[in-house]
């Protein structure tokens, strides 16, 4: 059985940084598509940040420059590097994966950007 198991959530005031990591555990092999996606409360999931297998990455508009994905292939990890944080990134944070047709999400981590 395969699980996405996240951390680095938290807390922060505005301005801050936060890193967010997401290993993959159980035999999935490589993954070709990794991404984060957030959901603020009343509001729907959205993308956050897309790393693909080839080294593309694509972001939302309102993160890009402030956020950056990256990935460890060696040990089945992606993170997300927050930075400059405002109370609009506040949301819990989830992992995505997709690999041989089979789409995977982690549990989730709060995110709160606050004074």
């Amino acid at each position: 059985q395969v699980q996405l198991v996240e951390s680095g959530g938290g807390l922060v005031q505005p301005g801050g940084s936060l890193r967010l990591s997401c290993t993959a555990c159980g035999s999935i092999g490589s993954i070709s598509y990794r991404a984060w996606h957030r959901q603020a409360a009343g509001k729907q999931r959205e993308l956050v940040a897309v790393s693909l297998s080839g080294g593309d990455t694509n972001y939302a508009d309102s993160v890009k420059v402030r956020f950056t994905i990256s990935r460890d292939n060696a040990k089945n990890t992606v993170y997300l590097q927050m930075n400059n944080l405002n109370p609009e990134d506040t949301a819990v944070y989830y992992c995505f994966a997709r690999t041989g047709g089979v789409e995977y999400w982690g549990q989730g981590t709060q995110v709160t950007v606050a004074s």
